[in-house]
């Protein structure tokens, strides 16, 4: 089936494309490319790219009917949402942009899907939402389940959040089916090599450790070494990027199946894969896999870093019947690492 990814040309968005092509779907990738690859889209994945913006209503309903030259005459039948800023740094200082881009175009987006329903066309056109675990801001308690109450502490966090409450108001008011994921630390590259994660700036521990290991710069920074936890540097639930791909595939398959407990809501899970590793042991397995050394360098700790952010994604697992296929650490740096340098020697 004809399927739209918007943000199809960053980091998850372009390994759930690849999980949906060998399913046996038919991508088509929105992007503005602000942060996302055209290199990757057009020459990696071979999938048709549009350049534009969800918030373009026009754009998004030519593409939804098939009237858009990329889908080929075909209607899309389902959206998978992932384009959104994801800088939780930035966010803070510049709010106004999150908030634009991240629930303001998702807002465009949505009323297009309901468009058919409220004109009495027929129904709404399903979407899968890519949220974040930052919706639960500092939890009181780990693991942290679908229920834990949602305090978002900063704006990404915050838009991701009410975009959440968009899906359910819309599932209320105009059926609109939706599956929404919670990540937590997605990581690691395809086992192929030739897709990975490319932010600029960056961000993410693991390439940051990476880029230190690989001297692209001179250390890593360790935030606060005396949090309660084992070690002393905050835990983390890192799940592989692959895992997070084939997640959306089951996702969108259980929703087209008409799966959706009755009255209609969204379907929410985490994804993650319940085991959290420390900072100091990230930096440690990188070294044991990279066989290269890394200097590292206590710093402050971060306002906000919550010392332990652990997942319990059983419900992924009971209800899609999910199971992460790379949940080592070693083997998620393993493919990062090679990604790396692949990426890397490449003119």
């Amino acid at each position: 089936m004809t399927l739209l990814v918007t943000g199809g040309a960053g980091y998850i968005g372009s390994h759930t494309v690849r999980a949906l092509q060998q399913a046996g779907h038919h991508p088509v990738v929105l992007d503005n490319l602000v942060y996302g690859h055209r290199s990757i889209v057009e020459e990696v994945l071979r999938v048709p790219l549009v350049q534009g913006q969800v918030g373009d209503r026009a754009l998004i309903e030519a593409l939804l009917s098939g009237r858009h030259p990329a889908c080929g005459g075909v209607p899309v039948q389902a959206v998978l949402h992932f384009a959104a800023y994801a800088y939780v740094g930035e966010s803070v200082l510049d709010p106004a942009k999150y908030y634009r881009n991240n629930l303001g175009d998702t807002l465009t987006l949505l009323e297009a899907l309901v468009e058919p329903v409220r004109t009495g066309r027929g129904p709404a056109i399903p979407i899968v939402f890519s949220s974040t675990c930052a919706t639960y801001g500092s939890p009181e308690t780990v693991p942290i389940t679908e229920d834990t109450p949602q305090r978002p502490i900063n704006s990404y966090g915050r838009s991701k959040w009410m975009v959440e409450q968009m899906l359910a108001d819309f599932a209320t008011a105009y059926k609109l089916p939706s599956v929404i994921f919670r990540y937590f630390n997605a990581a690691g590259a395809d086992p192929a090599g030739d897709l990975g994660e490319d932010h600029n700036p960056e961000t993410h521990l693991i390439p940051l450790v990476l880029d230190a290991i690989a001297g692209r710069r001179e250390t890593i920074k360790i935030f606060g070494t005396d949090y309660p936890t084992p070690d002393g540097t905050c835990l983390r639930d890192y799940i592989h990027v692959s895992d997070l791909a084939d997640a959306h595939v089951l996702g969108l398959e259980h929703l087209l199946a008409g799966a959706s407990p009755q009255p209609m809501e969204p379907l929410i899970f985490n994804l993650g894969t319940g085991t959290a590793y420390s900072v100091q042991e990230v930096l440690t397995v990188a070294q044991d896999v990279t066989q290269l050394p890394l200097t590292a360098v206590v710093a402050p700790r971060r306002p906000g870093d919550p010392p332990t952010l652990v997942a319990s994604a059983q419900k992924a697992r009971e209800v899609l019947g999910w199971e992460p296929r790379y949940p080592d650490l070693g083997e998620i740096i393993a493919h990062a690492w090679a990604w790396h340098q692949r990426s890397s020697a490449t003119p």
